[in-house]
């Protein structure tokens, strides 16, 4: 599809993967050499969520990326509004379940 120079290396970026994956939930694992992070999509109603795509960084790349992540959500908020993170509903089928005491 497409190709873009950045920091002196060319990106190819082919159609299938310009057309991202959509998630709703990350899973980030590590060990003393890499972090890994899962990408799902949760589907209300569904008791399954499916993994779709796995990123593996070292640790110093995952660093990175949690500072760019950073400077992206500020430069964000500073232009579009600050982004809101709603608190979750309370649970109701926390009780004990039937036959339980």
């Amino acid at each position: 599809m497409g190709e873009m120079q950045q920091y002196g290396v060319e990106i190819e970026l082919d159609a299938q993967v310009a057309e991202g994956v959509y998630s709703n939930l990350v899973l980030i694992t590590h060990s003393t050499s890499e972090f890994i992070v899962d990408f799902a999509n949760v589907m209300p109603g569904m008791p399954k969520a499916r993994i779709k795509s796995r990123v593996v960084l070292t640790p110093e790349h995952a660093k990175r990326l949690l500072r760019i992540l950073q400077d992206n959500i500020v430069h964000y908020e500073s232009t579009i509004g600050k982004i809101e993170i709603p608190t979750p509903m309370p649970n109701h089928n926390t009780g004990p379940k039937m036959g339980e005491a």
